[in-house]
């Protein structure tokens, strides 16, 4: 029985692996959610790229665009992360962690913000990062 489930992760595991390339697909093949992200706060800034992480549990797509500001989108094109240099736009990052950090670090520029399934992290351009809970608690700070 242990060959049999050893055979069959390996198996399982080749095919994650021979599959982990990202495909590349065009903007009309981003989910709904994605474009209407890019066209609304991104309207004049053209796509490098965008690819499909074709991912058997849970795949994603990432967008390069020209400024260099990367995307990240779950399946559904929901907004997962995004990372920009020149900084993110404000009014994608809830209130209540804007206003802590303009309390707190009042010259930082947001670089990166993600959204995951119980947390909201940033990263500031004085190289801080910061983690909140759903209810906007800080629970953690990363140097």
């Amino acid at each position: 029985m242990k060959k049999i489930f050893a055979i069959t992760a390996v198996i399982l595991a080749a095919l994650q692996i021979s599959k982990a390339d990202d495909r590349p697909v065009t903007f009309a093949q981003l989910p709904a959610t994605a474009q209407a992200f890019i066209n609304t706060n991104y309207p004049s800034e053209k796509i490098s790229y965008a690819t499909v992480d074709d991912d058997l549990i849970r795949p994603d797509y990432n967008v390069m665009l020209a400024n260099g500001v990367k995307l990240q989108f779950e399946n559904s094109g929901a907004l997962e992360k995004i990372e920009a240099r020149s900084g993110v736009p404000e009014g994608l990052i809830p209130v209540q962690i804007r206003d802590y950090v303009r309390i707190h670090y009042p010259d930082a520029v947001f670089v990166e913000y993600e959204i995951g399934r119980k947390t909201y992290e940033i990263k500031l351009s004085n190289r801080l990062e910061l983690k909140f809970n759903r209810n906007f608690n800080l629970i953690e700070i990363d140097d």
